[in-house]
């Protein structure tokens, strides 16, 4: 498909025309020609096909796998087997300009530090992009993959896969229909981190060497220097702050998408967080982190409650508020003057709405559940390549939701409230922020 902007636009009219169409729960674009042919599909390059990277190969796997970048050849090994006449890189940067004319598309599914890095330069170079949640590793970047996005008018889809089912999005029109009322309180859980993911830990020590196949400078990628450590990868990364975004980064833009999609929340007011005592390499074993959000139209002010760690002793929302219902792992409480939304699940797809008695048999509720369709969410951006439909977590919408979230971590490293100007991107009474709102990228890397 690349550079075929005649094609593109042929299809591009067949979606204004009805032409594409919702089947079977996915999304289909039709094409001249066969369907099945090479030529019809997508061109496709992979970063990071291991792990979680697995399941996003999986869902594009329709299209052209035309290249497989990793840095260890061993995460990637599965990939290279399935693909074998895919062209195979370890950097990112040297795949996207060799291979330019080639690619029309680009999954990025690497270690939250290296996510904007990679996600940047594709749309810059006009590749549709789809990313892992939580999009960037720090505010700034998202701000950048934001207004980059908006100016390549590319597709784009962030990895937070409940966005496109149907009970999420049923969920969002009964609250948006004010089923249970005016919301003012929200609270979300979260059952992670898990045992051994590095929450706690002190930076090691010693150097034991790279391990053949591990281009270990390329795994570092923007961020500063320092020796090889198993403690870190494959997916330890995640507790580590200079690499992820810790247990609020690895599930808040699946847990907190369902309300803050419903109740249009959008820049906070202030955040400030509780935790167990923490250094300055790890994520803590729990945490609560509190948000203010101020009125939005005829809606009001909102106060949002995380909390994680119950392993470790961390808090959870009381289970009375649950009108017998059992506390989920993973889960979301509205809080509305006419009843109570409870999401029961991490992605937002599963929900009730409490008192069951008071709501069993509400027919607006039955009428939008029966009637709200869902999509593949890797279907619905392959669209959105293909002939322009809308995806719904791209990455304006993405981007936002994203910047909550590492907001909140930035209060949990701090330890100390922030009153937020989002306009400006600054803490207003904490100057000492500034470091963790953005980050210097190493030479050879930019945005």
């Amino acid at each position: 498909m690349a550079n075929h902007l005649t094609r593109r636009e042929f299809l591009r009219q067949a979606a204004l025309t009805g032409s594409a169409v919702a089947v079977a729960g996915t999304l289909t674009a039709p094409a001249p020609g066969d369907p099945g042919s090479p030529n019809d599909r997508l061109n496709i390059a992979i970063i990071g096909p291991g792990g979680r990277g697995a399941t996003n190969l999986q869902g594009v796997s329709g299209e052209n796998i035309v290249a497989i970048c990793d840095v260890d050849d061993r995460r990637a090994a599965g990939a290279f087997k399935q693909y074998p006449k895919a062209k195979r890189y370890r950097d990112f940067r040297k795949m996207l300009t060799e291979l330019d004319k080639q690619i029309d598309a680009v999954v990025v599914s690497t270690p939250d530090h290296t996510h904007a890095a990679a996600s940047v330069m594709a749309m810059k170079m006009n590749k549709h992009c789809y990313c892992e949640k939580p999009l960037t590793w720090c505010i700034q970047e998202a701000r950048v993959v934001r207004q980059t996005a908006a100016g390549h008018k590319v597709a784009t889809q962030m990895g937070n896969q409940g966005t496109a089912s149907a009970g999420l999005r049923s969920g969002v029109k009964v609250l948006q229909a004010g089923i249970i009322g005016k919301v003012r309180e929200i609270h979300v859980w979260s059952d992670r981190p898990w045992n051994g993911w590095a929450q706690g830990e002190d930076r090691p020590q010693d150097t034991p060497p790279v391990p053949a196949g591990l281009d270990w400078d390329l795994w570092l990628g923007p961020v500063r220097e320092r020796p090889y450590h198993p403690a870190y990868l494959p997916g330890r990364w995640r507790m580590w702050q200079e690499f992820g975004t810790g247990a609020l980064g690895d599930m808040g833009c699946h847990t907190m998408n369902l309300p803050v999609w419903a109740m249009k929340l959008g820049d906070p007011t202030s955040v400030e967080a509780e935790r167990f005592p923490m250094n300055n390499e790890t994520y803590p074993k729990w945490s609560i982190v509190r948000w203010e959000f101020p009125a939005r139209g005829e809606l009001p002010p909102v106060k949002l409650t995380w909390y994680d760690g119950p392993a470790f002793g961390g808090k959870r929302p009381p289970e009375e508020w649950l009108e017998g219902e059992t506390l989920p792992g993973n889960g979301v409480l509205l809080i509305g003057e006419k009843g109570k939304f409870l999401q029961t699940c991490a992605f937002g797809t599963r929900w009730m709405l409490l008192p069951e008695d008071r709501f069993r048999d509400n027919k607006e509720v039955a009428d939008i559940v029966q009637t709200t369709q869902g999509v593949d969410h890797h279907q619905e951006w392959i669209a959105g390549c293909k002939v322009g439909l809308p995806t719904k977590s791209n990455f304006d919408y993405a981007s936002r939701l994203a910047e909550m979230v590492l907001l909140g971590n930035v209060a949990l490293r701090l330890g100390k409230r922030i009153e937020w100007d989002a306009e400006k991107m600054q803490a207003k009474n904490c100057p000492e922020a500034a470091p963790l709102i953005t980050r210097p990228y190493r030479d050879g890397w930019t945005l």
